[in-house]
Protein backbone atom coordinates (compact mmCIF):
# COMPACT_ATOMS: atom_id res chain seq x y z
CA UNK A 1 0.00 0.00 0.00
CA UNK A 2 3.07 2.28 1.30
CA UNK A 3 5.12 1.66 -2.35
CA UNK A 4 1.23 2.24 -4.29
CA UNK A 5 0.89 5.61 -2.79
CA UNK A 6 4.61 6.26 -2.79
CA UNK A 7 4.47 5.82 -6.79
CA UNK A 8 1.42 8.28 -7.15
CA UNK A 9 2.88 10.78 -5.10
CA UNK A 10 6.32 10.82 -7.67
CA UNK A 11 4.25 9.89 -10.80
CA UNK A 12 6.44 6.91 -11.62
CA UNK A 13 5.00 3.31 -12.42
CA UNK A 14 6.02 0.10 -13.07
CA UNK A 15 5.01 0.08 -16.70
CA UNK A 16 6.74 3.58 -17.11
CA UNK A 17 9.78 2.16 -15.68
CA UNK A 18 9.21 -0.71 -18.22
CA UNK A 19 9.00 1.02 -21.05
CA UNK A 20 11.57 3.77 -20.65
CA UNK A 21 14.22 0.10 -20.74
CA UNK A 22 12.45 -0.99 -23.85
CA UNK A 23 13.34 2.19 -25.39
CA UNK A 24 16.65 2.33 -24.38
CA UNK A 25 18.75 5.23 -24.22
CA UNK A 26 15.74 7.22 -26.11
CA UNK A 27 14.36 9.70 -23.66
CA UNK A 28 10.39 9.21 -23.29
CA UNK A 29 10.04 12.65 -23.84
CA UNK A 30 10.98 12.07 -27.26
CA UNK A 31 8.92 9.56 -28.81
CA UNK A 32 6.57 9.99 -31.74
CA UNK A 33 3.48 8.77 -31.33
CA UNK A 34 0.76 8.31 -34.05
CA UNK A 35 -3.34 6.96 -33.60
CA UNK A 36 -5.96 5.69 -35.41
CA UNK A 37 -9.40 5.55 -34.44
CA UNK A 38 -11.93 2.48 -36.10
CA UNK A 39 -15.24 2.38 -35.68
CA UNK A 40 -16.70 0.63 -32.96
CA UNK A 41 -17.82 -2.28 -35.02
CA UNK A 42 -14.47 -3.21 -36.06
CA UNK A 43 -13.02 -4.29 -32.55
CA UNK A 44 -13.10 -7.99 -33.83
CA UNK A 45 -11.32 -7.44 -37.04
CA UNK A 46 -8.90 -4.95 -35.14
CA UNK A 47 -8.46 -7.62 -32.36
CA UNK A 48 -7.58 -10.36 -35.43
CA UNK A 49 -5.33 -7.97 -36.72
CA UNK A 50 -3.09 -7.32 -33.62
CA UNK A 51 -3.11 -10.84 -33.61
CA UNK A 52 -2.03 -11.40 -36.67
CA UNK A 53 0.88 -8.67 -36.41
CA UNK A 54 2.57 -10.21 -33.33
CA UNK A 55 2.34 -13.72 -34.63
CA UNK A 56 5.13 -13.14 -36.84
CA UNK A 57 8.55 -14.40 -34.74
CA UNK A 58 8.91 -10.52 -32.65
CA UNK A 59 10.56 -10.21 -29.43
CA UNK A 60 6.84 -9.31 -28.21
CA UNK A 61 5.39 -8.29 -24.65
CA UNK A 62 2.14 -7.76 -24.45
CA UNK A 63 0.99 -5.96 -20.97
CA UNK A 64 -2.60 -5.57 -19.60
CA UNK A 65 -2.67 -1.89 -18.49
CA UNK A 66 -5.09 -0.24 -15.98
CA UNK A 67 -5.83 3.15 -15.53
CA UNK A 68 -7.36 4.71 -12.68
CA UNK A 69 -9.36 7.97 -15.15
CA UNK A 70 -11.46 5.07 -16.38
CA UNK A 71 -14.10 8.03 -17.55
CA UNK A 72 -10.98 8.75 -20.10
CA UNK A 73 -9.45 6.25 -22.86
CA UNK A 74 -5.72 5.47 -22.31
CA UNK A 75 -2.63 7.15 -24.66
CA UNK A 76 0.59 6.70 -25.02
CA UNK A 77 1.16 10.44 -23.92
CA UNK A 78 -0.90 9.41 -20.46
CA UNK A 79 1.64 6.14 -20.61
CA UNK A 80 4.90 7.97 -21.10
CA UNK A 81 4.59 11.05 -18.93
CA UNK A 82 4.88 11.30 -15.03
CA UNK A 83 1.83 11.91 -13.86
CA UNK A 84 0.21 11.46 -9.72
CA UNK A 85 -2.42 8.87 -11.55
CA UNK A 86 -0.24 7.13 -13.30
CA UNK A 87 -1.75 3.61 -15.59
CA UNK A 88 0.22 0.84 -14.55
CA UNK A 89 0.20 -2.65 -15.51
CA UNK A 90 -2.43 -5.01 -14.90
CA UNK A 91 -4.55 -7.94 -15.49
CA UNK A 92 -5.22 -8.52 -19.35
CA UNK A 93 -9.45 -7.51 -19.69
CA UNK A 94 -11.49 -9.13 -22.29
CA UNK A 95 -14.98 -8.54 -23.23
CA UNK A 96 -17.01 -10.97 -25.19
CA UNK A 97 -19.09 -9.44 -27.97
CA UNK A 98 -21.72 -10.45 -29.77
CA UNK A 99 -21.57 -10.56 -33.53
CA UNK A 100 -24.93 -12.96 -33.74
CA UNK A 101 -23.11 -16.06 -34.03
CA UNK A 102 -23.78 -18.97 -31.72
CA UNK A 103 -20.82 -18.18 -29.67
CA UNK A 104 -19.36 -14.86 -28.83
CA UNK A 105 -15.71 -13.31 -29.82
CA UNK A 106 -13.11 -12.55 -26.86
CA UNK A 107 -11.13 -9.63 -27.52
CA UNK A 108 -8.64 -7.37 -25.46
CA UNK A 109 -10.13 -3.92 -23.96
CA UNK A 110 -6.80 -2.55 -23.06
CA UNK A 111 -3.76 -3.80 -23.96
CA UNK A 112 0.28 -2.92 -24.83
CA UNK A 113 2.51 -4.73 -26.66
CA UNK A 114 6.03 -3.22 -26.88
CA UNK A 115 8.17 -5.10 -29.30
CA UNK A 116 11.36 -4.09 -31.42
CA UNK A 117 11.64 -5.26 -35.19
CA UNK A 118 14.45 -4.29 -37.34
CA UNK A 119 16.56 -2.52 -34.89
CA UNK A 120 13.81 -0.65 -34.17
CA UNK A 121 11.96 -0.41 -30.97
CA UNK A 122 8.23 -0.01 -30.31
CA UNK A 123 5.23 0.20 -28.62
CA UNK A 124 1.52 -0.05 -29.51
CA UNK A 125 -1.46 0.51 -27.28
CA UNK A 126 -5.35 -0.62 -28.21
CA UNK A 127 -7.53 0.91 -25.62
CA UNK A 128 -11.41 2.47 -26.46
CA UNK A 129 -11.68 5.61 -27.80
CA UNK A 130 -14.36 7.48 -25.45
CA UNK A 131 -16.83 10.20 -25.95
CA UNK A 132 -18.50 11.74 -22.87
CA UNK A 133 -18.14 8.71 -20.88
CA UNK A 134 -19.22 6.06 -23.43
CA UNK A 135 -17.09 3.94 -26.27
CA UNK A 136 -17.93 5.05 -29.66
CA UNK A 137 -14.73 3.85 -31.42
CA UNK A 138 -11.26 1.41 -30.48
CA UNK A 139 -7.85 3.71 -30.53
CA UNK A 140 -4.83 2.25 -32.05
CA UNK A 141 -1.73 3.86 -31.66
CA UNK A 142 1.87 3.59 -32.11
CA UNK A 143 5.04 4.52 -30.26
CA UNK A 144 8.22 4.78 -31.91
CA UNK A 145 11.85 6.82 -31.29
CA UNK A 146 12.30 9.71 -33.76
CA UNK A 147 14.21 9.09 -37.45
CA UNK A 148 13.46 8.01 -40.84
CA UNK A 149 12.91 4.07 -40.29
CA UNK A 150 10.99 4.29 -37.58
CA UNK A 151 8.73 6.68 -39.44
CA UNK A 152 8.47 4.33 -42.31
CA UNK A 153 7.79 1.34 -39.90
CA UNK A 154 4.96 3.65 -38.54
CA UNK A 155 3.75 3.75 -41.25
CA UNK A 156 4.00 0.43 -42.71
CA UNK A 157 2.08 -0.79 -39.63
CA UNK A 158 -0.98 1.10 -39.96
CA UNK A 159 -1.18 -0.28 -43.91
CA UNK A 160 -0.74 -3.62 -42.36
CA UNK A 161 -3.60 -3.34 -39.50
CA UNK A 162 -6.03 -1.38 -42.36
CA UNK A 163 -5.39 -4.38 -44.58
CA UNK A 164 -6.40 -6.83 -41.36
CA UNK A 165 -9.39 -4.75 -40.72
CA UNK A 166 -10.68 -4.35 -44.36
CA UNK A 167 -10.35 -8.18 -45.21
CA UNK A 168 -12.62 -9.14 -42.29
CA UNK A 169 -16.59 -7.56 -41.44
CA UNK A 170 -17.80 -9.64 -38.69
CA UNK A 171 -21.08 -7.83 -38.71
CA UNK A 172 -21.26 -7.61 -41.99
CA UNK A 173 -24.87 -8.58 -43.49
CA UNK A 174 -26.56 -7.98 -39.77
CA UNK A 175 -29.26 -5.84 -38.17
CA UNK A 176 -26.93 -3.69 -35.29
CA UNK A 177 -27.55 -0.61 -33.72
CA UNK A 178 -25.63 1.56 -31.02
CA UNK A 179 -26.67 0.85 -27.57
CA UNK A 180 -25.79 1.92 -24.19
CA UNK A 181 -27.26 -0.40 -22.30
CA UNK A 182 -25.28 -3.49 -21.24
CA UNK A 183 -26.56 -7.02 -23.03
CA UNK A 184 -29.02 -8.93 -20.61
CA UNK A 185 -26.27 -11.76 -20.50
CA UNK A 186 -23.73 -9.61 -20.06
CA UNK A 187 -21.99 -9.16 -22.90
CA UNK A 188 -19.42 -6.52 -23.65
CA UNK A 189 -19.65 -3.70 -26.88
CA UNK A 190 -21.78 -0.69 -27.83
CA UNK A 191 -22.96 -2.71 -30.91
CA UNK A 192 -26.15 -4.42 -30.41
CA UNK A 193 -27.27 -7.37 -32.76
CA UNK A 194 -30.94 -7.83 -33.53
CA UNK A 195 -32.24 -10.84 -34.48
CA UNK A 196 -35.39 -9.70 -36.71
CA UNK A 197 -38.13 -12.25 -37.21
CA UNK A 198 -38.06 -13.22 -40.90
CA UNK A 199 -40.45 -11.70 -43.36
CA UNK A 200 -41.60 -13.68 -46.95
CA UNK A 201 -42.43 -11.81 -49.30
CA UNK A 202 -46.01 -13.12 -49.58
CA UNK A 203 -45.92 -11.67 -46.15
CA UNK A 204 -45.87 -8.34 -47.26
CA UNK A 205 -49.41 -7.23 -48.05
CA UNK A 206 -49.37 -3.85 -49.61
CA UNK A 207 -51.42 -3.02 -52.94
CA UNK A 208 -49.68 -3.89 -55.78
CA UNK A 209 -48.54 -0.36 -56.82
CA UNK A 210 -46.44 0.00 -53.64
CA UNK A 211 -44.61 -3.27 -53.85
CA UNK A 212 -43.55 -2.60 -57.17
CA UNK A 213 -42.42 0.91 -56.18
CA UNK A 214 -40.59 -0.74 -53.24
CA UNK A 215 -39.02 -3.55 -55.73
CA UNK A 216 -37.74 -0.89 -58.19
CA UNK A 217 -36.00 1.63 -55.98
CA UNK A 218 -34.67 -0.86 -53.76
CA UNK A 219 -34.28 -4.50 -54.89
CA UNK A 220 -33.83 -3.87 -58.97
CA UNK A 221 -31.71 -0.93 -57.59
CA UNK A 222 -29.35 -2.61 -56.42
CA UNK A 223 -29.09 -5.54 -59.05
CA UNK A 224 -27.77 -2.59 -61.25
CA UNK A 225 -26.20 -0.74 -58.84
CA UNK A 226 -22.79 -1.73 -60.30
CA UNK A 227 -23.69 -0.99 -63.48
CA UNK A 228 -24.73 2.58 -62.40
CA UNK A 229 -21.55 3.35 -60.62
CA UNK A 230 -19.90 2.77 -63.93
CA UNK A 231 -21.72 5.10 -65.80
CA UNK A 232 -20.79 7.97 -62.51
CA UNK A 233 -24.39 7.58 -61.37
CA UNK A 234 -24.85 8.26 -57.46
CA UNK A 235 -24.91 4.76 -56.01
CA UNK A 236 -26.63 5.67 -52.66
CA UNK A 237 -30.47 5.92 -52.31
CA UNK A 238 -32.88 7.89 -50.21
CA UNK A 239 -36.34 6.59 -49.22
CA UNK A 240 -39.36 8.02 -47.24
CA UNK A 241 -41.99 5.74 -45.93
CA UNK A 242 -44.98 7.51 -44.74
CA UNK A 243 -48.70 6.28 -43.86
CA UNK A 244 -50.79 6.22 -40.54
CA UNK A 245 -49.53 4.02 -37.72
CA UNK A 246 -49.67 0.45 -38.49
CA UNK A 247 -50.07 0.55 -42.18
CA UNK A 248 -46.55 -2.05 -42.23
CA UNK A 249 -43.50 0.40 -42.31
CA UNK A 250 -41.93 -1.38 -39.77
CA UNK A 251 -42.97 -5.13 -40.89
CA UNK A 252 -41.50 -4.04 -44.55
CA UNK A 253 -38.55 -3.04 -43.02
CA UNK A 254 -38.09 -6.52 -41.53
CA UNK A 255 -38.83 -8.23 -44.92
CA UNK A 256 -36.26 -5.97 -46.66
CA UNK A 257 -33.24 -6.77 -43.89
CA UNK A 258 -33.92 -10.60 -44.28
CA UNK A 259 -34.04 -10.00 -48.62
CA UNK A 260 -30.62 -8.02 -49.41
CA UNK A 261 -27.89 -10.53 -48.95
CA UNK A 262 -24.42 -8.64 -47.68
CA UNK A 263 -25.57 -5.63 -46.67
CA UNK A 264 -25.76 -4.39 -43.01
CA UNK A 265 -28.88 -2.77 -41.49
CA UNK A 266 -28.63 0.15 -39.13
CA UNK A 267 -31.79 0.86 -37.25
CA UNK A 268 -31.70 4.08 -35.67
CA UNK A 269 -34.26 5.58 -33.58
CA UNK A 270 -34.97 9.69 -32.87
CA UNK A 271 -33.85 9.32 -29.84
CA UNK A 272 -29.94 8.23 -31.06
CA UNK A 273 -30.32 11.29 -33.87
CA UNK A 274 -27.08 12.38 -31.22
CA UNK A 275 -25.06 9.58 -32.53
CA UNK A 276 -25.79 9.61 -36.29
CA UNK A 277 -22.48 10.85 -36.80
CA UNK A 278 -21.11 7.82 -36.09
CA UNK A 279 -23.88 5.87 -37.35
CA UNK A 280 -22.95 6.95 -41.05
CA UNK A 281 -19.21 6.41 -39.99
CA UNK A 282 -20.67 2.57 -39.58
CA UNK A 283 -22.80 2.46 -42.71
CA UNK A 284 -19.96 3.77 -44.57
CA UNK A 285 -17.33 1.23 -42.92
CA UNK A 286 -19.99 -1.37 -43.25
CA UNK A 287 -21.17 -0.65 -46.81
CA UNK A 288 -23.22 -1.93 -48.28
CA UNK A 289 -25.84 -0.88 -46.19
CA UNK A 290 -29.13 -0.03 -45.28
CA UNK A 291 -29.52 2.64 -43.01
CA UNK A 292 -33.11 2.82 -40.80
CA UNK A 293 -34.10 6.14 -39.38
CA UNK A 294 -37.35 5.47 -37.65
CA UNK A 295 -39.99 8.45 -36.45
CA UNK A 296 -37.83 10.82 -38.61
CA UNK A 297 -40.42 13.72 -38.18
CA UNK A 298 -39.59 13.94 -34.24
CA UNK A 299 -35.98 15.53 -35.42
CA UNK A 300 -37.10 16.21 -39.02
CA UNK A 301 -39.45 18.24 -37.67
CA UNK A 302 -40.27 22.20 -39.87
CA UNK A 303 -38.43 24.72 -38.45
CA UNK A 304 -41.52 26.74 -37.72
CA UNK A 305 -42.26 23.63 -34.64
CA UNK A 306 -38.53 23.10 -33.84
CA UNK A 307 -38.83 23.99 -30.06
CA UNK A 308 -35.03 24.59 -29.17
CA UNK A 309 -31.45 25.18 -31.03
CA UNK A 310 -30.58 21.63 -29.89
CA UNK A 311 -33.26 20.37 -32.23
CA UNK A 312 -31.92 22.33 -35.15
CA UNK A 313 -28.54 21.26 -34.41
CA UNK A 314 -29.84 18.11 -34.78
CA UNK A 315 -31.96 18.24 -37.90
CA UNK A 316 -28.95 20.18 -39.28
CA UNK A 317 -26.57 17.22 -38.39
CA UNK A 318 -28.63 14.87 -39.96
CA UNK A 319 -29.05 16.77 -43.51
CA UNK A 320 -25.80 17.44 -43.31
CA UNK A 321 -24.13 13.87 -43.12
CA UNK A 322 -26.77 12.99 -45.57
CA UNK A 323 -25.19 15.89 -48.14
CA UNK A 324 -21.73 14.18 -47.33
CA UNK A 325 -22.53 11.09 -48.95
CA UNK A 326 -20.05 10.11 -51.48
CA UNK A 327 -21.73 9.75 -54.68
CA UNK A 328 -20.29 6.35 -54.78
CA UNK A 329 -21.86 5.12 -51.20
CA UNK A 330 -23.51 2.06 -51.65
CA UNK A 331 -25.83 3.30 -49.09
CA UNK A 332 -29.75 2.98 -48.80
CA UNK A 333 -30.69 5.01 -46.33
CA UNK A 334 -34.59 4.76 -45.23
CA UNK A 335 -37.03 7.32 -43.27
CA UNK A 336 -40.05 6.44 -41.82
CA UNK A 337 -42.43 8.87 -40.63
CA UNK A 338 -46.56 8.79 -39.42
CA UNK A 339 -46.37 12.76 -40.16
CA UNK A 340 -45.07 13.71 -43.62
CA UNK A 341 -46.61 16.91 -43.00
CA UNK A 342 -44.68 17.50 -40.27
CA UNK A 343 -41.53 17.22 -41.75
CA UNK A 344 -38.68 20.11 -43.07
CA UNK A 345 -39.19 20.62 -46.33
CA UNK A 346 -35.37 20.48 -47.15
CA UNK A 347 -35.52 16.86 -45.96
CA UNK A 348 -38.21 15.93 -47.98
CA UNK A 349 -37.62 17.75 -50.94
CA UNK A 350 -34.20 18.53 -51.78
CA UNK A 351 -32.43 15.93 -54.35
CA UNK A 352 -29.88 14.09 -53.57
CA UNK A 353 -31.48 13.75 -49.89
CA UNK A 354 -34.91 11.62 -50.55
CA UNK A 355 -35.04 10.12 -54.12
CA UNK A 356 -38.43 8.84 -53.90
CA UNK A 357 -41.41 8.89 -51.11
CA UNK A 358 -43.11 5.75 -50.70
CA UNK A 359 -46.83 6.16 -49.30
CA UNK A 360 -48.15 2.55 -47.05
CA UNK A 361 -51.83 3.30 -47.09
CA UNK A 362 -54.84 2.13 -45.38
CA UNK A 363 -55.17 -1.08 -46.89
CA UNK A 364 -58.43 -1.70 -49.34
CA UNK A 365 -60.48 -4.61 -49.05
CA UNK A 366 -58.38 -7.14 -51.29
CA UNK A 367 -55.45 -6.30 -48.99
CA UNK A 368 -57.99 -6.64 -45.54
CA UNK A 369 -58.35 -10.24 -47.19
CA UNK A 370 -55.02 -11.02 -47.47
CA UNK A 371 -54.34 -9.52 -43.88
CA UNK A 372 -57.33 -11.55 -42.41
CA UNK A 373 -55.77 -15.16 -43.81
CA UNK A 374 -52.06 -14.50 -42.34
CA UNK A 375 -52.94 -13.45 -39.04
CA UNK A 376 -55.83 -16.06 -38.54
CA UNK A 377 -52.73 -18.13 -38.50
CA UNK A 378 -53.88 -21.71 -37.52
CA UNK A 379 -57.49 -20.99 -37.35
CA UNK A 380 -59.74 -22.02 -39.95
CA UNK A 381 -61.61 -19.39 -41.45
CA UNK A 382 -64.86 -19.81 -44.33
CA UNK A 383 -65.22 -17.67 -47.19
CA UNK A 384 -68.34 -15.99 -45.22
CA UNK A 385 -66.83 -14.89 -42.11
CA UNK A 386 -63.33 -13.37 -43.95
CA UNK A 387 -66.01 -11.57 -46.00
CA UNK A 388 -67.70 -10.20 -43.00
CA UNK A 389 -64.29 -8.75 -41.28
CA UNK A 390 -63.46 -7.27 -44.58
CA UNK A 391 -66.67 -5.37 -44.40
CA UNK A 392 -66.62 -4.37 -41.16
CA UNK A 393 -63.12 -3.25 -40.92
CA UNK A 394 -62.85 -0.26 -43.43
CA UNK A 395 -60.28 2.37 -42.82
CA UNK A 396 -58.44 0.09 -40.03
CA UNK A 397 -54.84 -0.78 -40.35
CA UNK A 398 -52.98 -3.71 -40.89
CA UNK A 399 -51.64 -3.72 -37.24
CA UNK A 400 -55.71 -3.41 -36.26
CA UNK A 401 -56.57 -6.78 -38.33
CA UNK A 402 -53.37 -8.36 -36.57
CA UNK A 403 -54.87 -7.49 -33.14
CA UNK A 404 -58.49 -8.24 -33.98
CA UNK A 405 -57.71 -12.04 -35.38
CA UNK A 406 -56.02 -12.52 -31.92
CA UNK A 407 -58.63 -11.18 -29.71
CA UNK A 408 -61.49 -13.47 -31.91
CA UNK A 409 -59.10 -16.39 -31.31
CA UNK A 410 -59.24 -16.03 -27.42
CA UNK A 411 -63.03 -15.41 -27.56
CA UNK A 412 -63.20 -18.53 -29.64
CA UNK A 413 -61.04 -20.54 -27.09
CA UNK A 414 -63.12 -18.78 -24.25
CA UNK A 415 -66.52 -20.42 -25.35
CA UNK A 416 -64.76 -23.84 -25.74
CA UNK A 417 -65.53 -23.78 -29.73
CA UNK A 418 -63.34 -25.88 -31.87
CA UNK A 419 -63.66 -25.57 -35.53
CA UNK A 420 -64.20 -22.87 -38.00
CA UNK A 421 -63.74 -19.83 -36.40
CA UNK A 422 -67.44 -18.08 -35.74
CA UNK A 423 -68.57 -14.85 -36.18
CA UNK A 424 -70.06 -14.23 -32.82
CA UNK A 425 -66.19 -14.47 -31.70
CA UNK A 426 -65.42 -12.01 -33.73
CA UNK A 427 -68.18 -9.66 -33.00
CA UNK A 428 -67.25 -9.98 -29.44
CA UNK A 429 -63.47 -8.91 -30.71
CA UNK A 430 -64.91 -5.40 -32.23
CA UNK A 431 -67.26 -4.96 -29.39
CA UNK A 432 -64.18 -4.92 -26.61
CA UNK A 433 -61.80 -3.26 -29.05
CA UNK A 434 -63.76 -0.14 -30.53
CA UNK A 435 -67.05 0.61 -28.28
CA UNK A 436 -66.08 -0.91 -24.71
CA UNK A 437 -62.30 0.39 -24.89
CA UNK A 438 -63.54 4.25 -26.45
CA UNK A 439 -61.94 6.44 -28.92
CA UNK A 440 -58.47 5.75 -27.93
CA UNK A 441 -58.20 2.46 -27.51
CA UNK A 442 -59.03 2.34 -31.09
CA UNK A 443 -56.27 4.78 -31.85
CA UNK A 444 -53.91 2.57 -30.10
CA UNK A 445 -54.93 -0.36 -31.67
CA UNK A 446 -54.24 1.09 -34.93
CA UNK A 447 -58.03 2.11 -36.17
CA UNK A 448 -57.88 5.85 -36.17
CA UNK A 449 -58.23 5.54 -39.77
CA UNK A 450 -62.13 4.46 -39.54
CA UNK A 451 -63.00 7.73 -37.83
CA UNK A 452 -61.43 10.03 -39.92
CA UNK A 453 -62.86 8.15 -43.14
CA UNK A 454 -66.81 8.78 -42.18
CA UNK A 455 -66.80 10.93 -38.48
CA UNK A 456 -67.17 8.19 -36.19
CA UNK A 457 -66.06 5.20 -34.28
CA UNK A 458 -68.73 3.10 -35.93
CA UNK A 459 -68.04 4.39 -39.25
CA UNK A 460 -66.78 0.77 -40.41
CA UNK A 461 -69.54 -0.93 -38.29
CA UNK A 462 -73.36 -0.83 -39.96
CA UNK A 463 -74.70 -0.10 -36.48
CA UNK A 464 -73.41 -1.31 -32.67
CA UNK A 465 -76.97 -2.98 -32.58
CA UNK A 466 -75.41 -5.50 -36.08
CA UNK A 467 -72.97 -7.32 -33.62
Amino acid sequence: MFGYTLRMLTGKSALRRRLQKHFRSVPLQQIITAARTFPIASRVEIHNALNDFFAAPKNVTLFGIHSNMGHEAATLAQLLAPSPMPTDIGPLQYDEIDIGEAQPVRCLKNALWVAVEKGVPYAVLLAPSIQHGRPLGISVEIGVSSGEAASEFSQSFFRQLETGVNAGRAYRGRVISLEQEQHFLGLGGAVKVHRLRKVERKDVILPEKTLKLLERNIVTFIQVRERIKTHAFSAKKGLLFYGAPGTGKTHTIHHLASQLPGHTTLLITAEQIGWIGEYFRLARFLQPSMMIIEDVDLIARSRDHIGSPGQEMLLNKLLNEMDGLREDAEIIFILTTNRPDNLEPALAARPGRIDQAIEFPLPDEECRAKLVRLYSRRLELDDSVVSMIVSKTKGTSAAFIKELMRRSAQFQFESGKDGLLQASSVDAALEEMVFIGGALNLKLLGGAGAELANGSTASFIVSRSTL
